[in-house]
């Protein structure tokens, strides 16, 4: 028996437990991580989305309706509503072309790119050859290079090509700045498969092209994806390089737009469903693959 054993036992203290204060911040950000964020976002979206809704209900109306009063009046005079306007645009060969011509110039830039861009990243992930890294530095440093440069010497090479005003050489364009950058993010996705799995192709007898047709690119997919849609929405939204290097006859949406303002200038029966049409298909492509988008935009942060 111990020498403490008759001592009696003293009742356990009761433990404070102190609560460090929170910042004004901290409580500022639990606050609006609740519904108060939501709401907030909604509102944002929604007011995001008026200049759509605007352009889409004035495509909607007649050009009389249009000087007489503002988009909205038609919440309370739906009758106002008509597909005129689309019927003239379809009659306009200028815009109907340019749309023909805008379709040939981004599908082809973007099908180049993602190809090209994809067999290069994976030769500067999984090939050795001399001065890879060097060469892979090199494609790195043309990201930094602006169009604007470029426009004058790819001027009198393309009319020494005789390729100056012709779809072609808008293509080439596009294509030529559009590779660094997309070389660049395949590569870094590329280079983050596991090694063993690729060992473990080449081991059961697949060559470079079989393993990058079987084992990168479905691997790589989300990546492929996200750059397709940059490229897509690159090429279809530009005017500056189709402005400069496409005539008349080969001029995509953007360019006819504002040609028809700078023609007419009030013929907004033509200006408005063109517009609308031009906005609505890069976003329909967007949310069609916008699961894509986002895991390739995510596959990067993630080891």
């Amino acid at each position: 028996m111990t020498a403490d054993a008759g001592r009696p036992t003293e009742p356990a203290r009761p433990v404070t437990v102190v609560r460090a204060r929170r910042s004004l911040g901290a409580r500022l950000a639990g606050m609006a991580g609740g519904g108060a964020l939501r709401v907030f976002l909604v509102v944002v979206a929604l007011f995001w989305l008026v200049p759509t809704i605007g352009l889409l209900v004035s495509s909607l109306r007649s050009p009389a309706d249009m000087n007489a009063s503002g988009w909205w009046t038609v919440l309370t005079e739906p009758s106002q509503l008509t597909f005129d306007s689309y019927r003239k645009l379809l009659e306009n060969g200028d815009v109907t072309g340019s749309l023909v011509n805008t379709v040939l110039i981004t599908v082809p830039a973007t099908v180049l790119v993602v190809v090209i861009g994809a067999l290069a990243g994976y030769a500067f992930a999984w090939m050795e050859f001399p001065g890879r890294d060097w060469w892979f530095l090199g494609v790195v440093g043309l990201l930094v290079v602006p169009v604007q440069v470029a426009l004058i010497p790819i001027a009198e090479l393309f009319g020494k090509l005789h390729l100056f005003g012709s779809i072609a050489g808008v293509v080439l364009f596009h294509v030529g700045f559009g590779l660094p950058f997309a070389v660049f993010l395949l590569r870094n996705f590329f280079a983050e498969i596991p090694r063993e799995l690729l060992e473990a192709a080449r081991l059961d007898g697949a060559g470079e092209l079989r393993l990058f047709a079987r084992v990168v690119l479905p691997l790589g997919g989300p990546a492929v994806a996200a750059l397709g849609i940059f490229q897509f929405l690159w090429v279809w939204n530009d005017m500056l390089v189709a402005l400069v290097f496409s005539d008349a006859g080969s001029q995509p949406i953007t360019v006819a737009l504002q040609t028809q303002v700078r023609q007419f200038g009030n013929n907004i029966d033509v200006l408005a469903p063109g517009a609308f049409i031009s906005m609505v298909i890069p976003l329909a492509v967007f949310f069609a693959f916008q699961r894509q988008f986002v895991s390739g935009v995510m596959a990067g942060a993630v080891k």
